[in-house]
């Protein structure tokens, strides 16, 4: 089955496509994306008129090219930015209208669970006791536990443009800025922090996003170049010594490092201290990358609740699989 997953993030929209089935790794065939940063498109609570006209216009065009891809189904998603904006549900219904796609949101909640089943069957049972971060643009994802859903899952609204956006105005941040944001961190993690401590302690510590994908490049990594299966990871070290150099530098500058990508680069600091406010709060000395995420959850659970399918028997004894219409049966 060749499926297309919408991605409706507070920095961008993707559209990944995979040729999937039950019992197999999803293979990426398709990735594409726009950049939209909806969470700036955010005021007084609300998602703007003009931001709203470019998501229902970016919605179509993924469709669109998900069908033009061969896709039979498409599964979109929003997160923190139109879970965070008071008019969503006019906006979601005027891209069920407009477009014929229905965008569902999930909780952060769900985001943490999807994400910690994505790093569970990549790793695998062997892994024991999984404890995963992942830093989106609005929110701040843990999760713990030893079996396929997690134990515990905690989403906090400590998202990398979040925090750019309400703690780090200035490009690059006065030391001011940095310290505070530092020991404000410190304090909104702690009860969090308290909880998965009471899980028990994990036996490997995984980090997922683009954002902790960037920072380990900074700090050696491997590029992506060499593929997923190449051991990454991100140590506090190595992140201490990435913050006090990509601390003084501009966002036009921080654009410029490999593996920094010019749609992120303005909130990787305000990332890169979240993910060390949050590795010291939780004793972390190092975090295994693992490459894949929410988008995979999402996949993986799609997969495993399909249902077998169904048919009727023909008069020579074959069976006759029923078709269902999908979204993906009428071309855009």
């Amino acid at each position: 089955m060749r499926l297309g997953v919408l991605d409706v993030g507070s920095n961008s929209v993707h559209l990944l496509v995979v040729d999937a089935h039950r019992g197999a790794h999803p293979t990426p065939m398709s990735s594409e994306k726009s950049v939209l940063r909806l969470a700036e498109q955010v005021r007084n609570g609300r998602l703007t008129r003009s931001g709203a006209e470019v998501l229902v216009r970016t919605v179509a065009a993924a469709k669109q090219a998900a069908f033009d891809l061969g896709c039979q189904d498409i599964m979109a998603f929003a997160t923190s930015a139109i879970r965070d904006a008071s008019n969503s549900a006019q906006v979601l219904e005027r891209i069920r209208v407009e477009t014929g796609v229905t965008l569902s949101v999930l909780s952060g909640e769900d985001e943490a669970r999807y994400t910690f089943l994505a790093v569970r069957r990549w790793y695998g049972w062997s892994a024991g006791r999984l404890l995963v971060l992942d830093i989106g643009g609005g929110s701040l994802e843990l999760a713990s536990g030893v079996d396929e859903d997690p134990e515990l899952a905690i989403s906090l609204p400590l998202g990398a443009g979040r925090l750019r956006r309400e703690r780090l105005s200035d490009h690059p941040p006065t030391r001011p800025q940095v310290a505070e944001l530092r020991e404000w961190l410190d304090d909104q993690l702690a009860p969090a922090v308290k909880k998965l401590r009471k899980t028990g302690v994990a036996n490997r510590a995984v980090a997922t996003s683009k954002t902790f994908r960037s920072l380990a490049r900074l700090t050696g990594a491997a590029p992506s170049s060499a593929g997923l299966r190449v051991r990454r990871t991100l140590t506090d070290a190595g992140l201490r010594q990435v913050i006090a150099f990509i601390s003084r530098m501009s966002a036009d500058d921080l654009a410029e490092l490999e593996g920094v990508s010019a749609s992120r680069a303005h909130q990787l600091v305000a990332g890169a201290l979240v993910a060390e406010a949050t590795m010291r709060a939780l004793g972390l000395a190092e975090l295994e990358i693992c490459p894949w995420a929410l988008r995979e959850g999402v996949i993986l659970r799609r997969l495993d609740t399909e249902l077998e399918p169904q048919g009727t028997i023909g008069p020579n004894g074959d069976l006759r699989p029923e078709t269902g219409r999908t979204l993906m049966d009428e071309a855009p």
